[in-house]
């Protein structure tokens, strides 16, 4: 009797999830994934403005007492 109710509630809740997905995807939701992540994110300096602190590579640093 219980699957009577449960299987066409299961199915009816994955055409919402479906349809669901299918609304957002027309309405534009997936256009910029990275875009909204990168707008939070304080520019308090232009880009390129960083300090430089060593121009070596950091295979020529010395680091510890290598042998």
């Amino acid at each position: 009797m219980s699957l009577l109710l449960l299987i066409p509630l299961s199915i009816g809740l994955g055409l919402i999830g479906l349809g669901a997905f299918f609304w957002a995807l027309r309405n534009g939701q997936f256009d910029d994934p990275d875009g909204a992540a990168w707008r939070i994110i304080p520019t308090d300096h232009p880009l390129g403005t960083e300090a430089k602190t060593d121009s070596k590579p950091a295979s020529e640093t010395k680091v510890g007492n290598a042998l």
